[in-house]
This record gives structure tokens, C-alpha cells and sequence, in this order.
């Protein structure tokens, strides 16, 4: 999908200041949304419903500070690809020493795969659940509906942006439907969302999940490569009209994904935690739902399951075709990739293990790939020779590196806490 935008006199107007408006907006809306789609992948599910149903709101300020933390990584990975019109992993490529690059190839393709893992048993997980179809029938469907999606890409990106920008819109309606039928206390939700706490050792260990479910490696990667292939900028006054406009689009977007994702724990909360129930797994929480709230609010738990896993299960072997180009310059076929891709989640599915279990695992591996992509990340941006007048400032790159070390902190904190 390496469709860009001719420079029409209306594009050139916006970026060189001469249109206002919401108008102005409008052209530059989509990249982050295709982004989004993986901060509301089926691992967000498990460790959102976890989360509440076994700490109540608690933990509700780590969801809303991850999606803080995602508008801060992505605004970086847009500006990357604006200032250099490369993504990420070119970039890498460029200015590591080929071992180092091949490292980070392999540690993204595995990234990858736990997301992948996430997606595509979330997605067969939800055929199960809404029309009780087997789970290995089910991931056979899912297969064939992935591979479809992606054929949409052959349409160019503003057909795709949209699919995916109506299935997101179609999670958004589920989750809000489910919160109203929820009704959780406001006090309690403003409680947990601005007052940061932690209860035990587990409670951290959820909320590592929950950040790893939430600021994902492979969208950092991923949304690099889709700036660049849009709309080329003539000079430097028409990269930082054009950052400005992708960063309103990453406002945007960050906000629909932490509301569906801060949805899902309140949820959780109302629901569960106030009767004393530790949901841990994706099918409770869809049959307690069902007694609980009745069968609509069932039905919408689904369908948000379904369709989450299918947008994003797309979305990350976009992701994984760009890593392998931008890291090692060599190029499978997508359907070859989303093939290949599929044989573990199948693995699972076939030999019965617990696919919720599944998923939190792959959410805390996700975790500990963030610092590979986002160290890097951090490096470039901050080499004024690189971006130019797009170059971060010192305050975001000392917020950048503060991040960083809270996290890598976190994941060394999950491995003395595993073993």
C-alpha cells in the first residue's frame, strides 16, 4: 500500500497555512486509526476484564496513562516518518550494525506473532461464542475473513483506512452499549482513574499486562511506514503543518482506543468484581455477562471480540511485512506471511490449551519488545541531523526517556516476578 497523495492546490493550501478550519483535517485523518487498531486487539480483552473483575476499578489509571503514553510513542513515529520518509526500521537498518538490525528484526517478528497469537484466537474465539461454532471450524473462518480484509489493501489506503475505521467505530458502539447496560458508579470510575494505586504483587503484574495490551511494538513500527507513503511534504514548513495534522489525528484516534479499552475494565468492574466473581476467562465473561446484563449486552461482547480480532489480526501482518523490509531489505508475499502467521495460534486452538491464558501471555511479551522499538525510537528523534526542524524538544525527550525506563523497569520487575 504505497498509494500516495498527489499534491492537489487543496493540499498544498492546508500544509502551507492558507486553509482553517475543520476542513484543514480532513485529509489527514487515517493513519492513526489503522495505528489504533492494535491498542484494541482481543489481549486488551483478557487484560482489561482481569484486571476489573478481580481489583474493581483500581487499576483504571494505568489504562488511561498507557493511552497517554501510546499519543506520546505514536506522535514520535509519525514525525519520524515525516522528517526522514523512511519508517523505523529503515531507518534502524541504516545506522546499526547489521547484527543489531537482525536482532531487532527477529525480537519484532516474535513480537508480532504473540500479537498475531492475541488477534487470531480472540477473532475464533468470538465465532465460537456468538454462533457456537467449534473452535477449529472457527479459526478456519477467521483465516479466510483475515486473508479477505487484507485483500482490501489492493484498493489503496483510504479504502482500507476506512474499512478499519468502521470497525472500530462498530467496537466503539458495543462497548458503550455494555457500559450503559453496566451502569458502574462515577464516583468509583473517576476514583480509579485518577488515583494511582496499586493493591499487590498480581495487581502490578496485570497492570504490566494491561500497558504491554496497550502500547504496542509492532504499531510503533508500523505507523512510521504509513506516514510516509501518504502525503510527501515540499519542504520544512510543510512537515511541521503536516506533523501538526497527524498529531491531531493521533489525538483523535488514542482517545476512541482508550475509551473502548477503559470501557472494557469498568465493565468488568460493575459487573463482576461488585458480585464477587474473578473472571479470567473470555468465555465467563461472556456467559456471566448474558445473566448478568442479559443476552444483547452478551451478543455486543462478542461481536466487539470478533470484530476487534479481525481488524487487527490485518493490521499486524502489515506490520510484520514492514519490519522484515525495513530491517533486512527482504520481502515475503502478505498472504504467505499471514499463512505462516496462523500456524501458532492454530497450534493452540487445535491442541486445546486455555485461549485466555494465551492471551495475557502474549500481552506481557508484548511488553518487553516496546523498549526495543521505542529505544531506538527516542535515539532517532532526538538527532537534530536526522529530523531537522522536526527534532524533539528537550522536555519530550527526557518524557520519552522516562517512559522508556519505566517500562524496561516493569519488565525486569515480571521476570524475578515469574520465576
Amino acid at each position: 500500500m504505497n498509494e500516495k497523495i498527489p499534491h492537489s492546490e487543496k493540499i498544498d493550501n492546508v500544509l502551507d497555512g492558507k486553509t482553517k478550519g475543520f476542513k484543514q483535517i480532513l485529509p489527514f485523518l487515517g493513519p492513526a486509526f489503522i495505528a489504533a487498531v492494535a491498542y484494541i486487539d482481543p489481549g486488551n480483552f483478557a487484560t482489561n476484564i482481569a484486571a476489573g473483575s478481580e481489583y474493581g476499578y483500581l487499576l483504571l489509571w494505568v489504562v488511561a496513562a498507557s493511552n497517554l503514553l501510546a499519543v506520546l510513542i505514536q506522535s514520535l513515529a509519525a514525525k519520524l516518518g515525516i522528517a526522514t520518509g523512511k519508517n523505523l526500521p529503515e531507518v534502524a537498518r541504516e545506522r546499526f550494525p547489521k547484527k543489531v538490525s537482525f536482532f531487532l528484526w527477529i525480537q519484532a517478528e516474535l513480537v508480532i506473532m504473540a500479537t498475531d497469537l492475541a488477534e487470531f484466537i480472540g477473532a475464533a474465539l468470538g465465532l465460537y461464542l456468538l454462533f457456537n461454532i467449534p473452535m477449529i471450524p472457527a479459526a478456519i473462518i477467521t483465516a479466510i475473513v483475515s486473508f479477505a480484509i487484507l485483500e482490501f489493501q489492493r484498493y489503496g489506503y483510504k479504502t482500507f483506512e476506512a474499512i478499519i475505521s468502521g470497525l472500530v467505530v462498530m467496537v466503539v458502539l458495543a462497548f458503550a452499549f455494555q457500559t450503559f447496560l453496566a451502569d458502574p458508579e462515577m464516583h468509583s470510575v473517576a476514583m480509579g482513574v485518577f488515583y494511582p494505586a496499586f493493591e499487590d504483587a498480581q495487581s502490578i503484574m496485570l497492570a504490566t499486562g494491561i500497558l504491554g495490551a496497550t502500547v504496542m511494538p509492532h504499531a510503533i513500527y508500523l505507523h512510521s511506514s504509513l506516514i510516509q507513503h501518504r502525503i510527501i511534504p515540499k519542504n520544512e514548513k510543510q512537515k511541521k503543518k503536516l506533523f501538526r495534522m497527524e498529531f491531531i489525528d493521533i489525538l483523535f484516534a488514542m482517545f476512541v482506543a482508550g475509551v473502548i479499552n477503559m470501557c472494557m475494565l469498568i465493565i468488568a468492574a460493575a459487573v463482576f468484581h461488585t458480585q464477587g466473581l474473578d473472571i479470567t476467562d473470555l468465555k465467563d465473561a461472556y456467559h456471566q455477562l448474558d445473566i448478568s446484563l442479559g443476552s444483547f449486552a452478551a451478543i455486543s461482547f462478542g461481536l466487539g471480540l470478533l470484530i476487534a480480532g479481525l481488524a487487527s489480526s490485518s493490521v499486524g501482518t502489515m506490520s510484520g511485512d514492514v519490519v522484515m523490509q525495513g530491517f533486512i531489505k527482504q520481502h515475503i508475499p502478505i498472504y504467505l506471511r499471514r499463512f505462516v502467521t496462523m500456524i501458532p495460534p492454530l497450534t493452540i486452538i487445535i491442541f486445546g490449551i486455555n485461549a485466555t491464558e494465551a492471551l495475557i501471555v502474549s500481552q506481557v511479551i508484548l511488553s518487553f519488545g516496546i523498549a526495543f522499538a521505542l529505544i531506538p525510537l527516542i535515539m532517532f528523534t532526538s538527532d537534530k541531523k536526522l529530523m531537522g526542524n522536526l527534532v524533539n524538544h528537550k522536555i519530550t525527550t527526557v518524557v520519552s526517556w522516562l517512559v522508556a525506563l519505566l517500562i524496561i523497569t516493569l519488565n525486569v520487575y515480571i521476570i524475578f516476578y515469574s520465576f
